[in-house]
């Protein structure tokens, strides 16, 4: 029976992570999110650790395995910054950052204490693999979950194996003198570490390539002047919105708003101008509404908004205060007031055609506030009896 080498087993680990570090950016392209750098960072970075564990064994030892435990810190906190911004904020970063340094500092400084630098250094690699893996729990994301479990699974086994060794060479210094010892647990976690590598390589490029659908089917849903969802992806939103409002009997409030005189600003002052006031338009609705409201440019410069638990008074108060704050921005950076026409309906959520029909009656309502002098917010509580008759055309 041959016997299974460290050494090799070291040296062909560090080959195939050199080989997927090279191939990488060449399948994902140029033009890819922060995350992925951070993943293509995160793999160099664990190769060249390899590499310097495997090159301590002929020269350098002590450089070499410093560098060594730096780069596998390194290549652990990029992982987590990657899942981070896949993710959203992930707990226990600072106790990542301690332990990142901690075990390269701590390794040098014991370096001639064989049992106390190997019980140092596995055991903050341990913990550093754990907190690698607790990232990828909770919340979930739009694009799919099983990666995180399969990355989830693999970091939590190496970190297990981890742990052994640090106790095996702390505890029982005789039966692993060395890092080649060819231990059971030794051969057992390269063994496992090898088979976990193109695990996690797999998790991770699904991870990538989920979030570029998902980047696509955002693309498709928002609008790219604003970045406010298009018609497409309000219609998307409300039927979430829809059904939650009348499962748990909320109200439901559709506002239309129109720039007044738009078409004025244009031939006045130029297109590039008024694509700044829509952007100015639309960071100022953002910086109005709640996280659960929905806004949409739905066409030229006309928005709509869907207000979840919102009445029509407190879409009123909510139609001052942003009529207010857009006045006050847009004179400070356009040089010029903005204003708006608005109409407010409440949504009837059991409707069939529940959006449809409440965009047609807010647009009315908006077209009434035009009608009326612009600049103001017509309801469909007000004044209902004009919503039946028949209007001439309102020139924007």
């Amino acid at each position: 029976m041959i016997a299974l080498d460290i050494t090799t087993i070291l040296a062909i680990t560090a080959l195939n992570l050199f080989a997927v570090s090279a191939v990488l950016p060449m399948v994902m392209g140029k033009h890819i999110s922060t995350s992925a750098r951070y993943v293509q960072g995160s793999l160099v970075a664990q190769a060249s650790g390899w590499a310097c564990i495997v090159g301590a064994e002929f020269a350098f030892d002590m450089p070499l395995s410093v560098l060594a435990m730096a780069c596998g810190s390194l290549s652990n906190y990029l992982l987590f910054l990657a899942l981070r911004g896949w993710l959203g904020s992930r707990p226990w970063r600072w106790l990542l950052q301690v332990a990142c340094i901690a075990l390269p500092v701590g390794y040098a400084l014991s370096y001639q204490h064989y049992a106390v630098r190997v019980g140092w250094a596995n055991l903050w690699l341990g913990l550093q693999l754990l907190l690698v893996a607790r990232a990828c729990l909770w919340p979930s994301v739009p694009w799919g979950t099983n990666w995180r479990y399969l990355l989830l699974g693999c970091y939590t086994v190496v970190a297990m194996f981890t742990f052994s060794r640090g106790i095996l060479g702390a505890f029982y210094t005789p039966l692993y003198p060395s890092f080649t010892t060819p231990h059971p647990i030794n051969l057992l976690a390269q063994l496992v570490t090898n088979l976990c590598m193109p695990l996690t390589t797999v998790a991770l490029m699904v991870a990538w390539r989920r979030e570029a659908e998902h980047k696509l089917q955002t693309q498709a849903n928002t609008d790219t002047l604003t970045n406010l969802l298009n018609r497409r992806g309000l219609e998307k939103a409300s039927t979430q919105l829809i059904a939650q409002a009348q499962r748990q009997h909320w109200p439901l409030t559709v506002m239309m708003l129109d720039l007044d005189h738009f078409k004025r600003v244009n031939d006045l002052h130029g297109h590039e101008v008024g694509d700044r006031a829509l952007k100015l338009f639309a960071n100022v609705v953002r910086a109005t509404l709640r996280d659960s409201d929905v806004a949409s440019r739905i066409g030229g410069e006309e928005f709509a908004l869907l207000l979840p638990q919102t009445d029509e008074a407190g879409a009123i108060l909510l139609d001052k205060r942003l009529r207010q704050l857009l006045i006050k921005q847009s004179t400070r950076a356009l040089g010029w007031p903005l204003n708006y026409s608005a109409g407010l309906v409440l949504c009837h959520t059991s409707a069939s055609n529940a959006l449809e029909s409440a965009l047609h009656q807010a647009d009315l309502a908006m077209y009434e506030a035009k009608h009326r002098g612009r600049g103001q917010l017509c309801t469909t509580s007000t004044d209902p009896s004009w919503l039946t008759e028949t209007h001439p055309t309102v020139k924007k």
